[in-house]
């Protein structure tokens, strides 16, 4: 089994540095858009990124990682074009647009699935596998055991995220920034309003986690068949990244690492495995503290760190004397470089040894080279001035970064922009999701073209089954181990929420709808859904209101358009009373606003918004169909609802219109 890759996170030039300085064999970095950090500070210049790593055998992984929209497609043409250019290792991917046009444009730029895929199960990485990707990264809700599983059914790269901060929702599933300051999480702009004081019975800081730190764990993540450990915090200083990547060589190596520094470096409240080991406690919750702060003298002890290169390429050397001339050949494996100089003379007193030649040929100093292989041969008596043969190594290990700096672009061609033109659709259909099977107790599912129904009240109330235009609403998350009863007896269709969901409705013969949390965000994406077999596909509520009506293709499409939006799936539940737990709890802001928790049969909770988004008084021309999205509503409001869409009545309750009016940024 090879070494695992120490991947690093590169938030700007001095971050990189301190990355391939302090030993990482990979990082990964965004360029100037369409990443899921752009408030880092990011490469203008691509190219020079790529090229300083590549010369020191440092890979590099550039982050695209964001949804991108209809309008921006030409721009992500652009960018796609500068990766390769640049010659870079591999993109990450979240958009399926993405995925698309570098198929389209560059078959041989090596695709990552990105952690914003919400990639959780065998399932979903079967269908990335499929996809042409050739690594996923894996979400960092799952257990030692659950990656373990993963490995079995897949041939995918496996990346895991081994250190830094914790998202409290599941990647890809979190809307709470975008619902409450329009920032989107899916459009690298997260503004990190979980790290504010949500309240759950008094407990503060609910949706806060500590920093995870897997450190201790990743030999028997090695054997879990995890290539890649990842090191999050593009947004931290070079500091901490020298020091995280340092802890992880050391740990690898079987040696103590100063783990109070690291925490002092960047933590909250200390570190967290509580998902690796399966101890999902309210001990893996916290927030930063004076305390955790590091002082200027820790900084100062970290710089060390990456004041010097870094030896990890091998160098072989040949050194050579006679009468035309002294003679340095080095070779890195894959390029050379040859120096001359002048002759040898005699000794006039103790002759220059082979040995001596080495000694000097082995001083690599402050470059990325170590002397690997050393063949000297030198006639008898003669003597060469120590200079000299400094001056030669010099010039040839220079001459050899040279070479290994040059760029090594990546065949990209043009590619045809195509997008199928949208079908006229006129007034929408009525589409009604329900919560609990008792909400149907009055609601006249005639009215509605599908009722929607979780897969668990299915599973509870088989009577559901004569429902005629029944839809089986698949779990969010469905882990490794929970796939294998997720799909009721007898249900024809499916709504499912993720990747793997799609796949198992698909292996087993079902109609399959997609819902929104699949994220689709523009019409490559939507097209992509509909080559998978989608019978139709709800649009991201991210969207405006204006660019999911004008979205081209074929593929039925519609939105969520009333209803609580589910704003995070998580799996460290911030309640953690199961055992008197009615399944059902509210988390309370700092201005004493309420969000709804409810738990789905101690799989995960979801939090849903604070107020239900209505849009039924708006035109909603040019979709297919309109969902009702209802969760904690009682029958009698349930029908209500319905009865004041069909009346294209404003709302009698507070409501919110999501982002369909203003967007996200």
């Amino acid at each position: 089994m090879s070494a695992p890759e120490i991947l690093a996170p590169a938030g700007g030039q001095e971050s990189l540095v301190a990355a391939v300085r302090a030993g990482a064999d990979a990082v990964y970095l965004g360029a100037k858009g369409f990443n899921a950090r752009r408030n880092a500070e990011n490469f203008a210049d691509l190219a020079e990124a790529v090229s300083y790593c590549h010369a020191r055998g440092v890979k590099t992984h550039i982050a695209l990682n964001t949804l991108v929209s209809d309008d921006e497609l030409p721009a992500l043409d652009a960018e796609l074009e500068e990766i390769c250019a640049a010659g870079a290792d591999a993109v990450i991917v979240q958009d399926w647009a993405v995925a698309q046009r570098a198929r389209a444009m560059c078959p041989s730029l090596v695709l990552h699935a990105s952690t914003q895929m919400a990639i959780h199960n065998a399932a979903g990485a079967k269908m990335a596998e499929d996809a042409g990707f050739a690594r996923v990264v894996l979400a960092r809700e799952l257990s030692l055991q659950e990656i373990a599983a993963i490995r079995q059914q897949t041939r995918l790269e496996l990346e895991a995220f081994v250190h830094g901060a914790l998202c409290m929702s599941a990647s890809g599933m979190c809307y709470l920034s975008s619902a409450l300051g329009e920032r989107s999480g899916n459009r690298g702009l997260c503004a990190q309003p979980c790290r504010l004081n949500f309240r759950e019975n008094g407990r503060e800081y609910a949706l806060s986690l500590k920093d995870l730190s897997n450190f201790k764990h990743l030999r028997a993540l090695a054997e879990a068949g995890v290539c890649s450990f990842k090191i999050e915090g593009r947004m931290r200083r070079a500091e901490y990244v020298a020091s995280a990547v340092d802890a992880c060589h050391k740990a690898l190596r079987g040696e103590p690492y100063d783990e109070e520094s690291l925490k002092r470096m960047f933590s909250r409240a200390g570190f967290t495995d509580g998902y690796l080991t399966g101890k999902r406690t309210l001990a893996m919750f916290g927030r930063r503290r004076e305390e955790d702060v590091a002082a200027e003298k820790e900084y100062a002890q970290m710089r060390a760190l990456y004041r010097g290169e870094y030896h990890r390429v091998g160098v072989d050397m040949r050194f050579w004397a006679d009468a035309a001339g002294s003679h340095l050949a080095a070779s890195d494996g894959e390029n050379a470089a040859e120096i001359a100089d002048a002759a040898p003379e005699a000794a006039r007193t103790a002759p220059t040894t082979a040995g001596r030649v080495r000694e000097s040929l082995a001083k690599t100093g402050d470059t990325p080279f170590y002397l690997r292989d050393c063949a000297v041969e030198l006639p008898q008596g003669v003597a060469l001035p120590g200079a000299q043969i400094n001056r030669m190594r010099r010039e040839a290990l220079a001459a050899l970064l040279e070479k290994r700096a040059a760029p090594r672009p990546i065949p990209c061609q043009s590619a045809p922009l195509s997008i199928a033109p949208r079908c006229a659709a006129g007034q929408p259909k009525l589409r009604a999701r329900f919560e609990s099977f008792a909400q149907l107790e009055a609601f006249p599912v005639e009215r509605v073209e599908y009722a929607i129904l979780p897969a668990r009240e299915i599973t509870a109330h088989p009577q559901a089954l004569e429902i005629p235009n029944l839809v089986c609403e698949l779990p969010a998350l469905l882990y490794p181990g929970m796939e294998t009863n997720a799909l009721p007896q007898g249900v024809s269709r499916a709504l499912c929420e993720n990747l793997g969901a799609v796949r198992l409705a698909r292996e087993a013969d079902l109609q399959v709808f997609g819902g929104h949390g699949l994220n689709i965000f523009n019409s490559l994406a939507l097209e992509a859904y509909a080559q998978m077999g989608l019978a139709s596909a709800t649009l991201s509520c991210e969207l405006t209101l204006r660019a999911a009506t004008h979205m081209g293709g074929s593929l039925e499409r519609g939105i969520v358009a009333y209803g609580r939006l589910p704003l995070m799936r998580l799996r460290a539940c911030p309640v953690n009373r199961c055992h008197a737990c009615p399944g059902q709890s509210e988390l309370t802001d700092r201005k004493g606003v309420r969000f709804p928790l409810l738990c789905d049969a101690r799989r995960y909770v979801t939090l849903f918004n604070s107020v239900p988004l209505y849009i039924g008084d708006k035109r909603l021309d040019g979709l297919d169909f309109a969902t009702l999205y209802f969760t904690i509503e009682s029958p009698r409001e349930c029908r209500a609802v319905l009865e004041a869409f069909e009346r294209a009545a404003p709302p009698d309750f507070p409501r919110t219109t999501g982002q369909y009016f203003k967007g996200v940024l």
